[in-house]
């Protein structure tokens, strides 16, 4: 980190303010994406059901991380997508290989989701 650097907010005010910006955050994608809402209520099932039929501690923790990790994904192409909105609402093909990697992200995630759930209920 830059020395130059002037925070204002250390310690656990820094906490506080940070966890205030997660919290708009999680606002934020809520309202705005349905992407997020369906993705984390697919989550919502796939953790519920592996808490009742898993009995396996690592089967149980792969679950639950794909899925986390789906949701994480999802987050960040709202902000890329947001990003480039912001920048320009034209169509510029650049604009358009972002948003398009964003959801190759995203599908990627889904895709190692429901592999370890699947695994998980095979094993």
């Amino acid at each position: 980190m830059s020395e130059d650097r002037n925070d204002k907010h250390i310690g656990l005010q820094r906490v506080l303010m940070a966890m205030g910006a997660s919290l708009k955050g999680a606002r934020y994608v809520f309202i705005h994406e349905s992407a997020f809402r369906q993705e984390l209520f697919l989550a919502a099932i796939a953790i519920l059901c592996s808490l009742f039929f898993l009995n396996d501690w690592f089967s149980l923790i792969a679950v639950m991380s794909s899925w986390l990790l789906v949701l994480i994904v999802e987050v960040l192409n709202t902000a890329i997508e947001t990003i480039v909105d912001r920048i320009s609402l034209e169509r510029h093909p650049l604009s358009g290989a972002a948003k398009d990697l964003g959801s190759l992200a995203v599908a990627l995630s889904l895709i190692n989701a429901f592999a370890w759930s699947i695994y998980a209920v095979v094993l």
